[in-house]
C-alpha cells in the first residue's frame, strides 16, 4: 500500500486522551496538498476554557485562528486536544491567546497566522487579545473574524 500524507497521524481515527496540560499536547501535521496556493484556513473555537491562575475560576473565550499554510497543515483533532488541554491550565488571557498562536507557528511554520481571543467578562471587564505574525500576504482573501465587540446589556 502506498504511503499517504496521513500515515504519520496517531490521534485521528480512534480514542485519544485529553492531555493533562498544553505542554503535553502533540500538534500533528500533514503535508499541504496545495503547496504554492495562497489560501486561508480558519478554526473557530466558540467554547474555549482555561483557568484563572490566581483564583482557579474558569475563564471562557471565543477563539478565531486564521493561518496561511506553507508546507504543513495542522490536523484538526490534535488541535482540538491541544485546545481542550487548557481547561485545567492556569494562565491569564494574554498568555493563553498568544501562547496558542506561537505554538501553532512553531509546529507549522505558516506563511502567516493570526489569532483573536474574545474573552468573556470576569470582574466586569471583557479582555480581547489579538496577535499575528506579520501583515497578511498580498492578495489573501481575509474575511472578518465575525465576532462582535462586547456590548453587555446595551
Amino acid at each position: 500500500m502506498a504511503e499517504t500524507i496521513y500515515d504519520s497521524l496517531t490521534q485521528l481515527g480512534g480514542p485519544a486522551e485529553i492531555p493533562a496540560n498544553p505542554d503535553q499536547a502533540v500538534l500533528e501535521t500533514v503535508r499541504n496538498p496545495h503547496l504554492g496556493t495562497l489560501y486561508l484556513v480558519r478554526f473557530t473555537v466558540p467554547e474555549f476554557t482555561s483557568l484563572c491562575p490566581i483564583t482557579g475560576q474558569p475563564d471562557f473565550a471565543h477563539l478565531v485562528i486564521d493561518y496561511v499554510p506553507d508546507e504543513l497543515l495542522v490536523e484538526s483533532k490534535s488541535l482540538k486536544l491541544f485546545l481542550v488541554s487548557f481547561r485545567n491550565h492556569g494562565a491569564f488571557h494574554e498568555d493563553c491567546t498568544v501562547g496558542i498562536g506561537k505554538r501553532l507557528v512553531d509546529a507549522l511554520s505558516p506563511l502567516w497566522l493570526r489569532i483573536g481571543g474574545y474573552w468573556f467578562p470576569r470582574g466586569g471587564i471583557p479582555i480581547d487579545v489579538f496577535w499575528q505574525t506579520a501583515a497578511p500576504p498580498d492578495g489573501l482573501w481575509l474575511p472578518d473574524q465575525g465576532v462582535a465587540p462586547y456590548r453587555g446589556r446595551g
